[in-house]
Protein backbone atom coordinates (compact mmCIF):
# COMPACT_ATOMS: atom_id res chain seq x y z
CA UNK A 1 0.00 0.00 0.00
CA UNK A 2 1.46 3.33 -0.50
CA UNK A 3 1.50 6.45 1.84
CA UNK A 4 -1.13 8.90 1.01
CA UNK A 5 -2.38 6.52 -2.38
CA UNK A 6 -3.65 3.46 -3.59
CA UNK A 7 -2.68 -0.23 -3.91
CA UNK A 8 0.73 -1.07 -5.26
CA UNK A 9 2.15 -4.33 -3.93
CA UNK A 10 0.05 -5.12 -1.61
CA UNK A 11 2.30 -4.60 1.62
CA UNK A 12 1.76 -1.49 4.37
CA UNK A 13 3.78 0.96 5.39
CA UNK A 14 6.09 -0.04 8.47
CA UNK A 15 4.96 0.90 12.01
CA UNK A 16 8.24 2.93 12.12
CA UNK A 17 7.14 5.21 9.59
CA UNK A 18 3.77 5.90 10.90
CA UNK A 19 4.93 6.96 14.58
CA UNK A 20 4.32 10.39 14.10
CA UNK A 21 0.81 11.23 11.97
CA UNK A 22 -0.57 14.56 12.77
CA UNK A 23 -4.05 15.32 12.53
CA UNK A 24 -5.13 17.43 9.85
CA UNK A 25 -8.24 19.15 9.09
CA UNK A 26 -10.33 18.41 6.10
CA UNK A 27 -10.40 15.19 4.25
CA UNK A 28 -7.85 12.33 5.90
CA UNK A 29 -4.58 10.92 4.47
CA UNK A 30 -4.19 7.31 4.00
CA UNK A 31 -2.03 7.37 7.26
CA UNK A 32 -4.51 9.31 9.15
CA UNK A 33 -7.08 6.66 8.41
CA UNK A 34 -4.63 3.84 9.37
CA UNK A 35 -3.33 5.54 13.05
CA UNK A 36 -5.94 7.63 13.87
CA UNK A 37 -9.49 5.66 12.48
CA UNK A 38 -8.15 2.15 12.05
CA UNK A 39 -11.22 0.21 10.84
CA UNK A 40 -13.85 -1.57 12.39
CA UNK A 41 -14.95 -3.94 10.13
CA UNK A 42 -12.97 -6.81 8.72
CA UNK A 43 -14.12 -7.25 4.52
CA UNK A 44 -16.02 -10.29 5.53
CA UNK A 45 -18.19 -8.33 7.60
CA UNK A 46 -18.12 -5.79 4.68
CA UNK A 47 -19.62 -7.97 2.77
CA UNK A 48 -22.30 -9.29 4.93
CA UNK A 49 -23.74 -5.38 5.40
CA UNK A 50 -23.82 -5.16 1.79
CA UNK A 51 -25.15 -8.19 1.22
CA UNK A 52 -28.02 -7.62 4.37
CA UNK A 53 -30.42 -5.79 2.82
CA UNK A 54 -30.33 -3.15 4.77
CA UNK A 55 -27.11 -0.70 3.55
CA UNK A 56 -27.61 1.63 6.43
CA UNK A 57 -25.15 -1.02 8.20
CA UNK A 58 -22.35 0.80 6.44
CA UNK A 59 -20.93 2.71 8.60
CA UNK A 60 -18.29 5.81 8.87
CA UNK A 61 -15.56 6.03 12.04
CA UNK A 62 -17.35 8.04 14.68
CA UNK A 63 -14.07 10.08 15.11
CA UNK A 64 -14.22 10.99 11.52
CA UNK A 65 -17.55 11.72 11.16
CA UNK A 66 -17.58 14.30 13.89
CA UNK A 67 -14.31 15.53 11.69
CA UNK A 68 -16.12 15.52 8.21
CA UNK A 69 -18.82 17.66 9.94
CA UNK A 70 -17.00 20.71 11.14
CA UNK A 71 -15.15 20.57 7.71
CA UNK A 72 -18.80 20.24 5.85
CA UNK A 73 -20.15 23.16 8.03
CA UNK A 74 -16.88 25.05 6.75
CA UNK A 75 -17.93 24.65 3.47
CA UNK A 76 -21.01 25.44 3.65
CA UNK A 77 -19.72 29.23 5.51
CA UNK A 78 -17.46 29.48 2.82
CA UNK A 79 -19.32 28.69 -0.31
CA UNK A 80 -22.99 29.37 1.01
CA UNK A 81 -25.67 27.10 1.89
CA UNK A 82 -29.16 26.03 0.45
CA UNK A 83 -30.75 28.94 1.92
CA UNK A 84 -28.39 31.07 -0.44
CA UNK A 85 -30.27 30.37 -3.23
CA UNK A 86 -33.29 30.22 -4.51
CA UNK A 87 -36.13 27.84 -4.49
CA UNK A 88 -36.05 26.62 -8.14
CA UNK A 89 -32.44 26.05 -7.32
CA UNK A 90 -32.85 24.04 -4.33
CA UNK A 91 -33.44 21.07 -7.26
CA UNK A 92 -29.53 21.57 -7.93
CA UNK A 93 -28.35 20.65 -4.81
CA UNK A 94 -26.89 17.69 -5.03
CA UNK A 95 -26.47 15.59 -2.00
CA UNK A 96 -27.01 11.97 -0.46
CA UNK A 97 -26.39 10.42 2.81
CA UNK A 98 -23.09 8.97 3.90
CA UNK A 99 -21.73 9.94 0.21
CA UNK A 100 -18.48 10.80 1.17
CA UNK A 101 -19.64 14.61 0.32
CA UNK A 102 -22.12 15.57 2.62
CA UNK A 103 -23.06 15.34 6.48
CA UNK A 104 -25.57 13.07 7.68
CA UNK A 105 -28.18 15.00 9.49
CA UNK A 106 -28.63 16.83 6.03
CA UNK A 107 -28.56 20.06 7.62
CA UNK A 108 -25.06 21.05 6.23
CA UNK A 109 -24.59 20.84 2.43
CA UNK A 110 -22.53 22.46 0.13
CA UNK A 111 -23.54 23.74 -2.64
CA UNK A 112 -23.86 23.07 -6.34
CA UNK A 113 -21.34 24.73 -7.14
CA UNK A 114 -18.74 23.39 -5.02
CA UNK A 115 -20.10 19.41 -6.08
CA UNK A 116 -20.75 20.26 -9.73
CA UNK A 117 -18.39 22.81 -10.73
CA UNK A 118 -15.37 21.20 -8.15
CA UNK A 119 -15.54 17.84 -6.88
CA UNK A 120 -16.84 15.61 -9.83
CA UNK A 121 -15.29 15.68 -12.67
CA UNK A 122 -17.23 14.64 -15.10
CA UNK A 123 -15.42 12.51 -17.91
CA UNK A 124 -11.83 13.23 -16.31
CA UNK A 125 -9.79 10.89 -13.99
CA UNK A 126 -10.18 12.49 -10.67
CA UNK A 127 -6.89 14.42 -9.46
CA UNK A 128 -8.23 15.95 -6.62
CA UNK A 129 -8.37 12.50 -3.71
CA UNK A 130 -5.90 12.33 -1.12
CA UNK A 131 -6.65 8.54 -1.59
CA UNK A 132 -6.20 8.30 -5.33
CA UNK A 133 -7.02 5.24 -6.82
CA UNK A 134 -4.62 2.25 -8.22
CA UNK A 135 -6.96 2.07 -11.32
CA UNK A 136 -6.72 6.35 -12.09
CA UNK A 137 -2.15 6.01 -12.26
CA UNK A 138 -2.42 9.50 -10.51
CA UNK A 139 0.09 10.53 -7.82
CA UNK A 140 -1.37 11.62 -4.56
CA UNK A 141 -2.09 15.04 -4.26
CA UNK A 142 -0.68 17.06 -0.64
CA UNK A 143 -2.14 19.80 1.06
CA UNK A 144 -6.04 20.60 0.85
CA UNK A 145 -7.64 19.71 -2.67
CA UNK A 146 -10.31 22.46 -2.11
CA UNK A 147 -7.88 25.09 -2.09
CA UNK A 148 -8.04 25.93 -5.56
CA UNK A 149 -11.73 26.00 -5.79
CA UNK A 150 -12.99 29.38 -6.64
CA UNK A 151 -16.51 29.75 -5.75
CA UNK A 152 -19.11 31.68 -7.66
CA UNK A 153 -22.33 33.37 -7.21
CA UNK A 154 -23.88 32.06 -9.64
CA UNK A 155 -26.51 29.05 -9.45
CA UNK A 156 -24.88 25.99 -11.74
CA UNK A 157 -26.90 23.47 -13.22
CA UNK A 158 -25.84 20.22 -14.42
CA UNK A 159 -25.54 20.39 -18.06
CA UNK A 160 -28.18 19.14 -20.36
CA UNK A 161 -27.96 15.20 -21.65
CA UNK A 162 -27.23 14.72 -24.63
CA UNK A 163 -29.99 13.64 -26.99
CA UNK A 164 -28.65 10.14 -27.76
CA UNK A 165 -27.57 9.77 -24.41
CA UNK A 166 -28.80 6.19 -23.23
CA UNK A 167 -32.23 5.92 -21.13
CA UNK A 168 -30.22 5.06 -18.43
CA UNK A 169 -27.05 4.02 -17.00
CA UNK A 170 -25.62 1.07 -18.21
CA UNK A 171 -22.46 -1.66 -18.02
CA UNK A 172 -21.19 0.05 -21.89
CA UNK A 173 -20.54 3.76 -20.60
CA UNK A 174 -17.30 4.50 -21.18
CA UNK A 175 -15.19 5.96 -17.58
CA UNK A 176 -14.13 8.80 -19.94
CA UNK A 177 -17.73 9.82 -20.64
CA UNK A 178 -19.30 12.95 -19.60
CA UNK A 179 -22.59 11.15 -17.97
CA UNK A 180 -20.21 9.92 -15.37
CA UNK A 181 -17.70 11.03 -12.40
CA UNK A 182 -15.63 8.20 -11.02
CA UNK A 183 -14.04 9.71 -7.82
CA UNK A 184 -12.84 7.79 -4.25
CA UNK A 185 -14.59 8.54 -1.29
CA UNK A 186 -13.28 11.76 0.47
CA UNK A 187 -14.30 10.15 3.97
CA UNK A 188 -14.52 6.42 3.51
CA UNK A 189 -15.82 3.93 5.76
CA UNK A 190 -14.36 2.62 8.47
CA UNK A 191 -13.05 -0.51 6.01
CA UNK A 192 -9.77 -2.18 5.76
CA UNK A 193 -6.66 -0.08 4.76
CA UNK A 194 -6.16 -2.43 1.43
CA UNK A 195 -10.39 -1.51 0.31
CA UNK A 196 -10.65 1.13 -2.29
CA UNK A 197 -13.67 2.90 -1.86
CA UNK A 198 -15.32 4.58 -5.11
CA UNK A 199 -18.21 6.82 -5.82
CA UNK A 200 -19.34 6.39 -9.78
CA UNK A 201 -21.83 9.00 -9.82
CA UNK A 202 -23.84 9.81 -12.79
CA UNK A 203 -26.31 11.95 -14.70
CA UNK A 204 -28.81 8.89 -15.95
CA UNK A 205 -31.19 7.14 -14.04
CA UNK A 206 -30.00 4.18 -12.39
CA UNK A 207 -33.62 2.83 -11.07
CA UNK A 208 -35.47 3.24 -14.23
CA UNK A 209 -38.50 1.26 -15.20
CA UNK A 210 -37.69 -0.75 -18.05
CA UNK A 211 -35.41 -2.42 -15.63
CA UNK A 212 -36.88 -2.74 -12.17
CA UNK A 213 -40.55 -4.33 -12.49
CA UNK A 214 -43.72 -3.17 -11.39
CA UNK A 215 -43.56 -6.12 -8.81
CA UNK A 216 -40.19 -5.48 -7.24
CA UNK A 217 -40.68 -1.84 -7.04
CA UNK A 218 -40.98 -1.04 -3.42
CA UNK A 219 -38.58 -3.49 -2.36
CA UNK A 220 -36.11 -1.55 -4.50
CA UNK A 221 -37.34 1.99 -3.15
CA UNK A 222 -36.73 0.31 0.27
CA UNK A 223 -33.32 -1.61 -0.25
CA UNK A 224 -31.98 -0.40 -3.19
CA UNK A 225 -29.77 -2.19 -5.11
CA UNK A 226 -26.25 -4.19 -4.45
CA UNK A 227 -23.68 -7.30 -5.74
CA UNK A 228 -20.32 -8.74 -5.95
CA UNK A 229 -17.72 -9.58 -8.22
CA UNK A 230 -14.28 -11.42 -8.82
CA UNK A 231 -14.86 -14.22 -6.03
CA UNK A 232 -14.96 -17.64 -6.59
CA UNK A 233 -17.27 -18.12 -3.20
CA UNK A 234 -20.92 -16.55 -3.00
CA UNK A 235 -21.11 -13.58 -0.83
CA UNK A 236 -21.47 -14.08 2.74
CA UNK A 237 -25.29 -15.12 3.83
CA UNK A 238 -28.15 -12.59 5.53
CA UNK A 239 -27.96 -15.59 7.70
CA UNK A 240 -24.76 -14.67 9.19
CA UNK A 241 -25.11 -10.71 10.34
CA UNK A 242 -25.75 -11.85 13.77
CA UNK A 243 -22.12 -12.76 14.26
CA UNK A 244 -20.68 -9.42 12.53
CA UNK A 245 -22.97 -7.06 15.11
CA UNK A 246 -20.66 -6.86 17.02
CA UNK A 247 -18.85 -4.85 15.10
CA UNK A 248 -21.60 -1.98 14.96
CA UNK A 249 -22.06 -2.02 18.55
CA UNK A 250 -20.59 1.43 19.10
CA UNK A 251 -23.57 2.29 16.71
CA UNK A 252 -25.99 0.51 18.77
CA UNK A 253 -27.04 -1.50 15.78
CA UNK A 254 -29.00 -5.03 17.10
CA UNK A 255 -31.34 -7.26 14.79
CA UNK A 256 -34.39 -5.43 15.61
CA UNK A 257 -33.42 -2.26 14.27
CA UNK A 258 -32.81 -3.52 10.75
CA UNK A 259 -34.78 -1.97 8.11
CA UNK A 260 -34.75 -4.52 5.05
CA UNK A 261 -37.35 -6.31 2.70
CA UNK A 262 -38.25 -9.56 3.44
CA UNK A 263 -37.08 -12.51 1.33
CA UNK A 264 -39.18 -12.69 -2.18
CA UNK A 265 -39.93 -15.56 -4.55
CA UNK A 266 -37.48 -16.86 -6.19
CA UNK A 267 -39.11 -15.60 -9.33
CA UNK A 268 -38.64 -11.79 -7.50
CA UNK A 269 -35.54 -12.62 -6.63
CA UNK A 270 -34.16 -12.60 -10.30
CA UNK A 271 -36.07 -9.70 -10.79
CA UNK A 272 -33.74 -7.97 -8.29
CA UNK A 273 -30.85 -9.46 -9.94
CA UNK A 274 -31.62 -8.48 -13.31
CA UNK A 275 -32.36 -4.59 -12.16
CA UNK A 276 -28.53 -4.32 -10.79
CA UNK A 277 -27.23 -6.43 -13.93
CA UNK A 278 -26.03 -3.19 -15.53
CA UNK A 279 -24.43 -1.65 -12.94
CA UNK A 280 -22.87 -5.04 -12.02
CA UNK A 281 -21.35 -5.19 -15.50
CA UNK A 282 -20.02 -2.19 -15.56
CA UNK A 283 -18.09 -2.89 -12.19
CA UNK A 284 -16.93 -5.91 -13.52
CA UNK A 285 -15.72 -3.94 -16.89
CA UNK A 286 -14.06 -1.23 -14.34
CA UNK A 287 -12.17 -3.55 -11.88
CA UNK A 288 -11.34 -6.63 -13.97
CA UNK A 289 -12.67 -10.21 -12.21
CA UNK A 290 -9.09 -11.32 -12.83
CA UNK A 291 -7.40 -9.00 -10.59
CA UNK A 292 -10.43 -7.28 -8.27
CA UNK A 293 -12.80 -8.80 -5.82
CA UNK A 294 -15.42 -5.88 -5.33
CA UNK A 295 -18.85 -5.45 -3.33
CA UNK A 296 -21.33 -2.16 -4.35
CA UNK A 297 -24.31 -1.11 -4.01
CA UNK A 298 -26.87 1.88 -5.05
CA UNK A 299 -28.45 3.52 -2.48
CA UNK A 300 -32.60 3.11 -2.66
CA UNK A 301 -34.60 6.58 -4.03
CA UNK A 302 -35.83 7.54 -1.03
CA UNK A 303 -31.93 8.07 -0.32
CA UNK A 304 -31.14 10.50 -3.02
CA UNK A 305 -32.07 13.74 -2.72
CA UNK A 306 -32.23 14.56 -6.32
CA UNK A 307 -32.87 11.50 -8.30
CA UNK A 308 -31.10 12.75 -11.42
CA UNK A 309 -28.15 12.32 -9.62
CA UNK A 310 -27.40 8.87 -8.67
CA UNK A 311 -24.38 7.21 -7.27
CA UNK A 312 -22.87 3.61 -7.02
CA UNK A 313 -20.53 2.87 -4.24
CA UNK A 314 -17.75 0.19 -5.16
CA UNK A 315 -15.63 -1.57 -2.44
CA UNK A 316 -12.71 -2.96 -4.26
CA UNK A 317 -10.15 -5.18 -2.72
CA UNK A 318 -6.67 -5.68 -5.00
CA UNK A 319 -6.39 -10.01 -5.26
CA UNK A 320 -3.24 -11.40 -4.07
CA UNK A 321 -0.76 -13.84 -6.49
CA UNK A 322 -2.56 -16.88 -5.41
CA UNK A 323 -6.36 -15.63 -6.08
CA UNK A 324 -5.48 -14.36 -9.28
CA UNK A 325 -4.60 -17.84 -10.35
CA UNK A 326 -7.17 -19.66 -8.00
CA UNK A 327 -9.50 -17.39 -10.65
CA UNK A 328 -8.00 -18.52 -13.54
CA UNK A 329 -8.57 -22.25 -13.03
CA UNK A 330 -11.78 -21.78 -11.21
Amino acid sequence: MLLNGGISNGTHPSPSSLQEVPLRTGPPTYEELLVHYPAKFTWTQLKTFVNSGDLGLLKRDKKLQIRYNVWAKGIRQQYGSIGEHSRSSRNDIISALDSGLVVADRTSRYTVDYLINHRLQWGKPDTLSLLPSALDDQPPITGNPDLHFAPSHDVHRLPPIPKDAPEYFNADIPPTSELISIIQNDWPYSVPPEIEHTLVWTRLPIFHPKLVAPEIDARIQQDGLCGFTGSVDPPPSPSTLPECLPALAEWGITMNKLIRSPKGSEEEEDMVKTAGDQVGGFVRKRWDEREWETAWFVNPPRLQSVPGLAHIHVFARKKSPEEVAAWRTK
